[in-house]
């Protein structure tokens, strides 16, 4: 199937949106926790083919959005150190921290790469024996298992000079949270496809159930994204909370057993903080046992760094469902992509230059 045509189609998405239309009969909200459906949406206008009464919130789906300055800040610390090539993807260069990012600190001197995966830093280390090779990773369950195949190849090849500044973070705890949240108004979730690729969705089931929210696991083409609302809103109308699978065709009930058990040998669950949502237990992945050696914040000591998000900047109201990105008032004066912010405004799935890109005006 060429999915940039049929998963595309005008015609099919109109038919999808009025049978939506047809079974609504009362207001629903539903949130999509991945930043490439929250960009599909706004660059096909997915959400303006809805009736009004299905109203979609954007969620914590972008991982370089919830990296938080802190981390930055860390990361910046080590990248400047003179020893360290500091490697990493091309999004979180322009993330800001409490002063600059990693873009200043290349200007400034540090020798700050963009790679397209951990492996090419590990190599890059084999090729450097006499740098201090560090990488950046950033990531939800979707990156975590190529970040923790590079912690297996370095240990196991012996390459001492390499190490990882881990960010990674998980979805159903931040899930639990907006849920626990006194103000939650979020009835269902449209859960990231690839996530669940690797993860499976075994994990969502008791969540829908002692929530009473409905979890429909999703695509990323557009007929993907209104089938996935389609399914989430037939279950909402029928008083069901269960976890559906819109996205078959990549994903099955247990993921990926050998990315698990990669991930089970590398990372442990810790807490992790959250840009503009604050820490969350049990919400994040860090490296275990002996695998701690590679841990670039031990190594760099800079665990001790710490800062306060900016207030002028609501980004954690926008990760948290509560406001539209127009609604900042920051939002296309203050803070645009060549001036930004906060991440969402950076990353290419972020919600806010999603709507900078496609709806400024």
């Amino acid at each position: 199937m060429n999915h940039r045509d049929e998963y595309r189609d005008g015609a099919a998405a109109q038919r999808c949106s009025g049978a939506i239309r047809r079974m609504v009969s009362r207001p629903w909200t539903i949130m999509e926790v991945c930043g490439g459906q929250t960009n599909a949406i706004v660059r096909y206008g997915l959400d303006q083919l809805l009736p009004d009464s299905v109203r979609l919130v954007h969620g914590p789906g972008c991982p370089v959005c919830v990296t938080p300055v802190e981390t930055v800040d860390r990361a910046i610390t080590i990248a400047l150190r003179p020893e360290v090539v500091f490697c990493s993807f091309g999004d979180m260069l322009r993330v800001p921290g409490t002063s600059g990012d990693l873009s200043t600190a290349r200007a400034r001197g540090a020798d700050v790469r963009l790679v397209y995966s951990p492996m090419d830093a590990l190599d890059l280390a084999r090729r450097l024996p006499d740098r201090e090779i560090v990488f950046f990773a950033v990531g939800f369950e979707t990156t975590a298992p190529a970040n923790a195949m590079a912690a297996h190849r370095a240990l196991l090849d012996g390459v001492g000079n390499f190490s990882l500044l881990v960010s990674h973070v998980l979805v159903p705890p931040a899930l639990e949270a907006i849920l626990d949240d006194e103000d939650n108004e979020v009835q269902g979730f449209l859960a990231a496809g690839h996530v669940c690729a690797v993860m499976g969705y075994e994990e969502y089931e008791p969540l829908a159930a002692r929530h009473r929210v409905p979890i429909v696991v999703t695509g990323f083409e557009p007929l993907d994204i209104l089938q996935g609302i389609w399914m989430c809103v037939r279950q909402l109308e029928s008083g069901r909370a269960e976890v559906e699978n819109q996205y078959e065709r990549a994903v099955r009930r247990a993921g990926n057993p050998a990315a698990r058990d990669l991930l089970e040998e590398v990372f442990e669950v810790v807490p992790r903080k959250w840009r503009g949502i604050g820490e969350l237990p049990r919400s994040g992945l860090g490296l275990r046992g002996h695998y701690r050696r590679l841990d670039a914040e031990r190594r760099f000591d800079v665990a001790a760094i710490h800062a306060e998000e900016p207030s002028e900047c609501l980004s954690g109201l926008v990760l948290r469902g509560r406001i539209k990105p127009d609604a900042c008032p920051a939002f296309g004066a203050r803070c645009t992509p060549e001036t930004p912010l906060g991440a969402p405004m950076v990353s290419a799935e972020g919600a806010c230059a999603a709507y900078h890109r496609y709806r400024a005006r």
